[in-house]
């Protein structure tokens, strides 16, 4: 490593990272825009596909804190210079989440009905969670598979073939929704809603081939699980357990704000999946800086070349707030037609137009708090992430959204809790950040 991290170092790892983090959001947001243009149920059909969305990315974004987890350690050590004493890291750590994941799969689809009630869904829209749900579930394994070796490439300084992966398996899900959604004529009857689940579950599958490919291919990591454990699964297991916490807490953050937009009615929660989807996208988009952050600051920190972190801390800020800026403007720039590509009822655009300037003000926020997201986790601080995200959501966004509430503010209410919510997320990362380094740097 350089004593001098440049733009290019830092890009030619955010940017395949951006291109492989939409991935997931493009998933999603095709399936709304394919959703949209439906003769049958369109709006209820929008409804289910945003409340299954969040309890889905619950389920992806707990376990799939593997991810920042194998990174975290494998960029330590490679930083270190002893990479191979973490070599059958990611094989068991695969195995674990895996294995997890179908207990998930076997305890939640019997009782699909029962969770989405619990998100205000109700007739129709409870029916198409239901047959939405117990088909996309079925990705689920295949997604942390190949979120975990994504977190092995990340440690080994690598983003480029976790792009071409969510390339690829974004680009087969695209054309997979449109013929199964819609049907081809006297070949392949129209799905529908089923269709769109479908859709996403071979795409995931293709993203999971692809990742066992290039990882065996194009590294000496091995997928075979050997034991015993290694002695780093203890300290992965307390990263992952620490990082479920924060993950719970995100999640309640995103639960209250899809059930009180289901409770306003399908035109709120249809707009509020437009409006929440967007925003993914655009966390996704910058998480790409986020994603460099995690995988310079671990190999930084391996290498205890503290004075080079400072500078890279700077130098993310400024690009953060960069990137916020220009999608803020982008979202600006194209505020109606957005609206327009995934609803054509006039009342769930009107909702959504009320409250998209508020999601596209958040950027440059939500930019800083992602970034720092990705350093502290590069760092493994996992249990000051965990803290800052259970003061930010129980202290903050829950009593601000039932506050908002009682006002009748409907959607801009919750987005407001939203942007506080990222507020608390951000500025205690930077602060313990300058504060811890700033005196090592100096001391180093």
């Amino acid at each position: 490593m350089s004593n001098s991290i440049t733009l290019k170092q830092i890009n030619k790892l955010a940017i395949p990272a951006i291109i492989a983090g939409i991935s997931e959001p493009i998933l999603s947001l095709t399936d709304l825009a394919i959703i949209r243009n439906m003769e049958f149920n369109a709006t209820e059909s929008l409804a289910a596909i945003g409340i299954v969305s969040t309890f889905m990315s619950m389920l992806i974004w707990v376990l799939g804190q593997a991810r920042s987890s194998i990174s975290s350690i494998i960029s330590q050590y490679l930083g270190a210079g002893n990479v191979e004493a973490v070599k059958n890291l990611p094989a068991q750590a695969i195995f674990a989440i895996t294995s997890l994941s179908l207990i998930i799969i076997a305890i939640s689809f019997p009782l699909a009905s029962k969770i989405f009630k619990l998100y205000n869904a109700s007739g129709s829209i409870l029916d198409f969670c239901v047959d939405y749900y117990q088909i996309r579930v079925f990705g689920f394994p295949f997604t942390l598979f190949t979120i975990a070796v994504f977190g092995t490439f990340r440690g080994l300084q690598n983003t480029y073939y976790p792009m071409l992966i969510a390339i690829s398996g974004a680009a087969s899900n695209i054309i997979l929704d449109i013929v199964l959604v819609y049907g081809i004529k006297d070949i392949i009857p129209a799905m529908h809603i089923e269709g769109a689940a479908f859709a996403s579950v071979i795409a995931q599958i293709i993203m999971a081939v692809l990742s066992a490919y290039y990882l065996l291919k194009k590294t000496n990591i091995p997928l075979l699980v050997t034991f015993p454990f290694n002695h780093e699964m203890k300290r992965f297991t307390l990263m992952i357990l620490n990082l479920f916490v924060r993950t719970l807490a995100l999640n309640a953050a995103l639960y209250f704000g899809t059930s009180f937009a289901t409770k306003y009615g399908e035109n709120y929660i249809a707009a509020y999946t437009i409006a929440i989807n967007l925003w993914f996208f655009g966390a996704f988009l910058i998480d790409g800086y986020a994603s460099a952050g995690n995988i310079l600051s671990g190999k930084l920190y391996g290498a205890k070349d503290y004075k080079t972190l400072i500078e890279l801390s700077n130098k993310l800020i400024k690009y953060g707030i960069l990137v916020g800026l220009i999608l803020g403007l982008i979202g600006a720039l194209f505020y109606y037609p957005l609206g327009r590509i995934f609803s054509n009822d006039a009342n769930v655009l009107k909702a959504f137009y009320n409250v998209f300037w508020i999601i596209l003000a958040m950027q440059p926020l939500c930019a800083l708090a992602f970034i720092f997201d990705g350093v502290f986790k590069g760092l493994g601080k996992m249990k000051y992430l965990r803290n800052v995200l259970l003061f930010s959501t129980l202290i903050i966004f829950i009593p601000v959204i039932y506050w908002t509430d009682t006002q009748s503010y409907k959607l801009t209410g919750i987005f407001i809790a939203f942007t506080l919510w990222m507020i608390a997320r951000g500025l205690p990362l930077i602060i313990k950040f300058r504060k811890t380094f700033k005196s090592l740097a100096q001391n180093a």
